[in-house]
């Protein structure tokens, strides 16, 4: 149970496991590895696409993983259930394209390598997501305005750093709330930005310019605030224990 006495915060860790540090982390890194692998794609400078399957399906599997487990029992139902939603929906999406995409790669590479333009066959190839991956996008958008509207993601002030914001609950729901939303622009613009998305461009289109910094910026901030939080959550754990 969740309890405020005298000397604090206290929580009943078993009734609550919790591991969205490591989906952070795993989505920052899947984020980045996308932005990564379309810059590539686009210069022509991949000879081999297996590496790249492998470096999609780590995060793939631990964010399929992870947010299956979190959708389908929903850990944190009993003090905070919206954020079964947010973290674990989302996270079993991102996780099941993020294997898709690396199943592919891992059975077509060769293929891939054969074609006179790889990025735009793969292009054509991921095309079809069109509806899914933007779709996911207006989610995450949606989330930003919840995430905005009822200042979720506060942490409470036993929680080392980001604790130093309670009394501020905007403050890192504007943080938050702003990574979704980039991520989802992002997405919602990824079906556009597969127009002339070819080896032959001399340059990125100003839609793909646009998808690989926002996802690039969010990639980035999901990475470093996830491997922040294995400190500050688990000095949130020792200060709650109770």
């Amino acid at each position: 149970m969740i309890a405020v006495h005298t000397e604090g915060l206290v929580i009943d860790w078993t009734q609550m496991p919790t591991y969205n540090t490591i989906m952070s982390v795993m989505a920052g890194a899947g984020l980045l590895t996308l932005v990564w692998f379309g810059r590539d794609l686009h210069r022509g400078a991949i000879e081999k696409f297996e590496p790249w399957a492998l470096a999609f399906a780590v995060p793939g599997v631990v964010l399929t993983a992870t947010g299956l487990h979190m959708t389908l029992t929903w850990p944190f139902a009993k003090y905070f259930p919206f954020d079964n939603i947010i973290f674990g929906e989302t996270s079993l999406a991102f996780g099941v394209l993020l294997l898709a995409g690396a199943f592919y790669l891992w059975k077509r590479g060769r293929m891939i390598s054969a074609e006179p333009d790889a990025a735009d066959a793969l292009a054509a190839t991921a095309r079809p997501l069109a509806f899914t991956v933007g779709g996911l996008g207006l989610c995450l958008i949606a989330i930003t305005f919840a995430g905005i509207t009822f200042q979720l993601f506060a942490a409470p002030p036993e929680e080392p750093i980001s604790g130093a914001f309670s009394a501020y609950p905007w403050v890192e729901a504007i943080f938050m709330s702003g990574l979704f939303g980039l991520v989802g622009i992002g997405a919602v613009l990824f079906p556009f930005s597969l127009a002339g998305f070819s080896v032959r461009a001399k340059a990125p289109s100003i839609l793909q310019r646009i998808v690989g910094i926002v996802w690039g910026l969010a990639g980035i901030a999901f990475l470093l605030f996830g491997a922040l939080n294995f400190f500050t959550h688990i000095g949130l754990i020792i200060h709650t224990m109770g």
